[in-house]
């Protein structure tokens, strides 16, 4: 009865200030959310407690487009590949090839096939590719970072096949998939004289894009963090620099 009589004094005070529409709407989510209450409805997602085998401290994680695997980052030098679904897990594959912790990982769009980039102390970058079924091999290794690689990321597909990479040597590289299977390298040099934290792109489509008359081309912009005395702004490169 207590509930009846708020909704129905709402529902006289919301239709003499803002009209019988406005208060239909504003009744219904006072309405849900009252039930909701009532009833004890939980909007939290369920958590899944996973082991991945891993012998030493996990630095990354990252999840695929489809959601359905898990790659791991370890200090143990090592890469777990794990299948999740629901309550259950299975591991698919472990990559070894990096002579240090590994910092990071990151899947690439699957319209380039099954790709997984890994970053390490040892200053190398490792493309993992997956042939048949979780059997995965280095497609390629990029080696031109003299310290450790903390931070990659994928730029967005638009974009082509390209990975941005962050190190301790203060610089960021960007590796680009050519279509001969080659790749082209370019170089921001000493981003963050102190070293090179963190990389992420921007998305792809500029500001205003999707409802503009125009077609536009594709932004390519990329953010850092570091170790430095101020942010860098690079025009070229459209590469913003924070410290």
């Amino acid at each position: 009865m207590v509930i009846l009589f708020i909704l129905f004094f709402y529902e006289i005070i919301w239709i003499a200030f803002f009209g019988q529409r406005t208060t239909k709407i504003c009744l219904t989510l006072f309405w849900v959310f009252l039930v909701g209450e009532k009833n004890g409805f939980d909007y939290k997602m369920p958590s899944q407690k996973i082991e991945t085998g891993h012998e030493d401290t996990v630095h990354d994680v990252a999840i695929d487009y489809y959601g359905k695997r898990i790659a791991t980052a370890s200090s143990d030098h090592s890469i777990k590949i794990i299948w999740v679904n629901n309550n259950t897990s299975q591991h698919l594959a472990n990559l070894t090839g990096h002579q240090g912790p590994v910092w990071q990982v990151a899947w690439a769009h699957p319209k380039f096939g099954s790709l997984l980039a890994s970053c390490s102390y040892d200053g190398r970058v490792i493309i993992w590719k997956e042939g048949n079924q979780n059997d995965w091999t280095q497609a390629h290794v990029f080696d031109d970072h003299k310290s450790s690689v903390n931070s990659i990321a994928w730029a967005p597909h638009e974009l082509g096949l390209s990975l941005a990479c962050g190190s301790s040597d203060g610089n960021i590289s960007v590796f680009t998939a050519r279509a001969d299977g080659n790749w082209d390298t370019s170089r921001i040099d000493q981003a963050h004289p102190v070293g090179v934290t963190s990389v992420s792109w921007a998305p792809s489509t500029a500001p205003g894009a999707l409802v503009g008359s125009g077609l536009l081309d594709p932004v390519q912009k990329l953010c850092s963090g570091g170790s430095c005395l101020e942010g860098l702004l690079v025009p070229n490169w459209k590469h913003t620099g924070c410290c």
